[in-house]
């Protein structure tokens, strides 16, 4: 769990855009859908523009992306996922923020903090592991998002892990294009791709970013 250190006078001013962790929808397993959630509740209450807003997918072409600090992992070991999804705040004060559902981390949480913690550095990985990001403006995530949730069932039609209790996301064009996000092809779907490390250099403090820069 993050210590005092890790708080500053930016994160004190910070005015939370969704209800505390606790309080959000959410359903374990299903973190693309409960982004969507928050997108959703985030244009409903109409306290920030939901321009400053991206869905984030991480993942890789063999779809294996260590994150630390998930609740699901143990001690400082890595959970390995084949893909996660994240809201990533770009506020327009000194510091952006991660709203994570799924980490052990403050909701929300300073990006460097998420950053130096959970993501870590690409180059201390065996490259099958470098991660990468595809965002979505949050707007444009709640008009073309669909999932119909299939990925969820084994070969027998069971479901692996139980499904939200509200209705399927779709659009009027889709019932199921979760793949195009989570592919990493910047010709596939919608949004930018972009490397791990131009990601965390792009959205982190510059003072606070030499850790993000070593070895590269």
């Amino acid at each position: 769990m993050a210590g005092p250190s890790m708080a500053g006078p930016a994160e004190d001013r910070y005015r939370p855009a969704v209800p505390p962790r606790a309080a959000c929808a959410y359903t374990g397993c299903y973190c693309e859908e409960n982004v969507w959630k928050l997108c959703d509740y985030i244009r409903g209450r109409g306290e920030y523009p939901l321009e400053e807003f991206y869905a984030v997918f991480i993942s890789n072409e063999r779809r294996m992306i260590p994150l630390w600090k998930q609740k699901s992992g143990h001690g400082d070991e890595p959970v390995v996922w084949d893909y996660h999804v994240i809201l990533l705040h770009v506020s327009s004060g000194e510091q952006n923020f991660i709203y994570d559902l799924d980490t052990v981390l403050p909701f929300p949480c300073p990006f460097d903090v998420y950053s130096r913690e959970a993501f870590r550095l690409d180059d201390s990985l065996h490259p099958e592991f470098h991660r990468k990001i595809r965002m979505i403006r949050a707007d444009l995530y709640l008009k073309t998002f669909a999932s119909d949730r299939s990925h969820m069932k084994d070969a027998n039609g069971e479901w692996q892990k139980p499904p939200p209790s509200y209705p399927c996301i779709e659009t009027a064009d889709s019932k199921m294009n979760l793949d195009d996000f989570i592919s990493m092809n910047p010709k596939v779907g919608w949004g930018s791709v972009l490397p791990l490390s131009d990601f965390v250099r792009r959205f982190g403090r510059q003072t606070n970013y030499s850790y993000s820069l070593k070895g590269q």
